[in-house]
């Protein structure tokens, strides 16, 4: 056992507005300090509701048309500088930076122009558009390269990730390659200073002749993403124009904005890299707390964090701010400093991604004095200005150190990215951190360790048995687009005591970046006993929410398996010659499919099993959808049901449930309670979805009469959560008493479904985050499905609360989802979370189910 922890506060956190974590300071002996924990901000909230009723739809429809990030490439064939104009926008009095006397966005393009003319070590890029249709800018720093030179880093950097065995001999490398630092800013719009810090390191740089910074553009290519959130900077949101934290976003990549930095780690193999945030005092710079991801080489990364974070902590502390004179509390290391609240154990923030392509150090630096929310609103100019100073200062201060530690280390550094994918590439086991394993760094213990045992293979299998092929191939592409190696059989084979068929899909984990393979596919772990709180979620299974089948293979070698590595999935589209056709509705694909055929008038009815049936006269249109949405209609003989309609949905739902419903294809028009108050035409809605921001009690009374009549009319209700549940028994629907679990709960769950349209064929895992079920149902209440029996928790955090109450045992076999019909409006309750932040996919079509299946016609 390792030297113990010092005992420290747990992380405090505590919420001034929906969708905006603050954070106390957690250093013993100070009056700031406070031990007791408070619940992180949770996704749901009526604030983030509003959000998501101003969401303009073109952002939804930028972010889904959006593949790539647009600009960004490998530059073959050219060397550097690489300059490029940038378009100046108009001049915007209204960007929130100004008034803390920050660069607005409309000023960084003349900046970034300026400098590119300053010397020949400056280029831009743009690496894509945000959800608001703002570009995107990355900025190389680094000393002039012939075009041939670029392409030889080009050579080495490939030859790292993908020979790292023979790169780790190759003299070339060690001596020439030049490391890559990434440095994200302003990723939360309204956390803004990180922007303004690089600008003026970029500047010096430019224009610095001494011998260290020489020597530092010499080996080194500099990255910086100079604000990963316009929209947010602007409007000074935490979130972009689609109401998404775009720090929450990656492994699900929904945004364009979380695409750009992905093709950015991609593209530049970054070795270390430094997201800033803010604000938290004294300033907190990682590396976390327990539990660390489980899919990381966590020796490699946990060795040089450690020590860039004391070099960071040194350079901040060194500015000579002091709680006395400035209000500035000394630096906190989480690994160092707290014992839990601050983990790495999702992949879904940015530095807990990089990892996965090649980084060996990654923080997270959350600035001190807070200038956004109330205190944007409510301290003087002159304060807030003052406190934005000492920010960019001190990201300033942490930008440099990081650039110190890299140009010190700039050898071993590679070395160890060198080591990350060879582990890969050979399947080699991780190696568990101890003092011994990683010297220097104190007080690594046994709550410090987590491995995991990689399988062999993943195989998404092949054949019309399957769940989706449209799932599959979706989940395909999203592995190819975070450069996870796939392959395509091109025989049958056997594996695992498996057969399966030509055309299936091979994850071989033999590969440079298998931890992400593994973080995307894998079930996860079950974490509850390990520490009291997380952060954020703790399960987030693809090869379980994703709708496609996976199967892990454990054992046995792939020399039978005859494959080609594939850039794309294959095409699923297919529409059966003759006789009607039957759409499964299993994945949004399907759901998109099928809204636009009615959306154009063509007939289709429910096949009582959660597909539609469309007759053999829609054949035209059905190839034309089968195209463009890459679905397939197989024959049927049946002739279908109840009719199906256009539904147009009036939807008090989050940012990420509107962004998926839009995902599906429904009409949309966003409420609230306020704008239900102001007056809503209900002839523009078939059904109201409602999990947040809509409270009939606070309706006033022509608002209240309208909403019942408009469910007394045969309008549906699907509702989710508690605001769904409390709207339905408030309106006096249907007969289900709601029970609410632990509010801090969250991950995969086993399911066990009822079949029938609005469940029928659907995974056996769900997704949860603030839990509940349903109990105490009446006569005609259907049960569409329930939480496993035993343990259903499969992966994540999910503990009883203090009394005892609102566990996972008490959920197993109640009812999660269900649904009847009462005072003239057919309802469907959803106690699950199935279309969390657009994240859980194959779970989606549930809800796309149930709208169709209130809707009135």
């Amino acid at each position: 056992m390792g030297i113990s922890r010092p005992s420290r506060p747990v992380l405090a956190t505590t919420a001034a507005t929906a969708g905006a974590l603050l954070f106390t300071t957690f250093a013993p002996g100070t009056a700031t300090a406070d031990p007791a924990p408070r619940p992180a901000v949770r996704e749901g909230s009526p604030l983030g509701a509003d959000r998501a009723a101003k969401a303009p739809e073109r952002a939804a429809e930028r972010a889904l048309g959006d593949t790539g990030a647009a600009g960004l490439g490998s530059g073959e064939g050219r060397g550097y500088p690489r300059e490029r104009k940038l378009t100046v926008p108009a001049e915007n009095p209204a960007d929130k930076s100004i008034k803390l006397g920050l660069t607005p966005y409309h000023g960084i393009a003349p900046r970034l122009n300026a400098l590119q003319r300053v010397g020949d070590r400056v280029s831009v890029e743009v690496a894509g558009r945000s959800a608001g249709g703002h570009e995107l800018y990355l900025v190389t720093v680094t000393a002039p390269e012939t075009a041939r030179e670029a392409a030889r880093q080009e050579r080495m950097r490939e030859r790292i990730e993908n020979a790292p065995a023979a790169a780790a001999k190759d003299k070339a490398i060690k001596s020439s390659y030049k490391t890559p630092v990434f440095i994200n800013n302003n990723i939360h719009g309204n956390e803004w200073e990180g922007t303004d810090a690089a600008l003026k390191l970029i500047e010096k740089l430019a224009k610095a002749e001494d011998r260290k910074s020489r020597d530092l553009l010499a080996h080194h290519r500099l990255y910086f993403n100079v604000t990963s959130n316009p929209d947010g900077r602007v409007a000074g949101t935490r979130a972009n124009a689609g109401g998404f934290d775009l720090n929450r976003d990656f492994i699900t990549a929904s945004q364009p904005e979380a695409r750009a930095v992905r093709q950015i780690a991609i593209d530049k193999q970054p070795a270390v890299m430094i997201d800033l945030h803010g604000y938290v005092n004294g300033t907190l710079i990682e590396p976390t707390t327990p539990p660390h991801g489980e899919n990381y080489e966590y020796d490699l990364f946990l060795k040089n964090s450690y020590a860039n974070a004391l070099g960071m902590e040194a350079a901040v502390n060194g500015l000579g701010y002091t709680e006395e004179k400035d209000g500035v509390l000394p630096a906190v290391i989480p690994f160092r400093d707290q014992e839990e609240g601050w983990d790495d154990w999702p992949p879904i923030f940015t530095p807990q991604y990089m990892p996965f392509h090649g980084a060996v150090a990654t923080h997270t630096i959350e600035f001190p004095m807070q200038v956004n929310n109330a205190e944007y609103e409510t301290q003087p100019v002159a304060e807030l200005r003052r406190r934005a100073a000492v920010n960019v200062d001190i990201a300033g201060a942490a930008m440099r150190a990081t650039l110190d530690y890299t140009q010190k280390h700039r050898t071993s550094l590679i070395a160890d990215q060198i080591e990350v994918f060879r582990r890969g590439a050979t399947g080699a086991e991780q190696v568990p951190v101890s003092e011994e394993t990683v010297p220097g760094v104190p007080g690594i213990g046994p709550e410090d360790v987590y491995t995991t045992e990689f399988p062999r293979a993943y195989v998404i299998p092949a054949g019309r048995g399957q769940r989706s092929a449209t799932a599959a191939a979706r989940l395909v592409d999203h592995l190819v687009a975070n450069d996870v190696r796939v392959e395509r059989a091109t025989h049958g084979f056997r594996l695992g005591g498996r057969t399966y068929a030509e055309g299936s899909y091979v994850v071989d984990m033999h590969q440079p970046k298998r931890g992400l393979a593994n973080v995307m596919l894998a079930d996860g772990r079950d974490i509850s006993d390990k520490v009291s709180t997380m952060y954020d979620i703790s399960g987030w299974s693809l090869g379980r929410l994703w709708g496609a089948s996976v199967d892990a293979v454990r054992t046995g070698g792939l020399k039978g398996v005859h494959a080609r590595v594939v850039h794309t999935a294959s095409d699923v589209a297919y529409v059966a010659p003759r006789g009607n056709l039957r759409l499964r509705l299993d994945d949004p694909r399907e759901v998109a499919a099928l809204n636009s055929l009615l959306a154009k008038g063509v007939t289709a009815r429910a096949d009582g099993k959660g597909g539609a049936i469309l007759p053999s006269s829609a054949r035209g249109a059905a190839t034309a959808a089968a195209k463009k949405y890459d679905v397939a209609f197989d024959a049927t003989k049946d002739k279908g049901r109840e009719a199906l309609h256009r539904t147009r949905v009036a939807a008090a739902v989050t940012p990420g449930e509107l962004f998926a419903l839009r995902e599906m294809g429904f009409d949309v028009v966003p409420v609230s309670t306020a704008v239900l108050n102001a007056g809503f035409d209900w002839r523009k809605a078939d059904a109201l979805m409602v999990s947040a921001g809509l409270d009939r009690a606070k309706l006033n009374p022509a608002a209240r009469s309208a909403l019942d009549a408009f469910l007394a009319g045969g309008g549906g209700l699907v509702g989710r959560g508690a605001a769904g549940a409390a709207l339905n028994a408030d309106a006096g629907l249907l007969a289900a008493e709601q029970v609410e679990g632990n509010g801090d709960a969250n991950g995969v769950v086993r399911v066990s479904n009822a079949g029938g349209a609005i469940t029928g064929g659907a995974p056996g895992h769900s997704f949860v985050y603030s839990p509940s079920w349903f109990t105490d149902l009446g006569p005609g209440v259907r049960v569409e499905q329930r939480y496993g029996t035993g343990d259903p928790l499969v992966s994540g955090h999910w503990r009883a609360t203090e009394e005892g109450s609102g566990g996972p045992a008490d959920a197993a076999g109640r009812a999660s989802v269900v649904s009847g019909s009462a005072g003239g409006a057919d309802v469907v309750l959803f106690g699950t979370e199935p279309l969390f932040r657009a994240h859980p996919k194959g779970v989606f079509p549930q809800v796309g189910r149930a709208l169709l299946s209130v809707s009135r016609s």
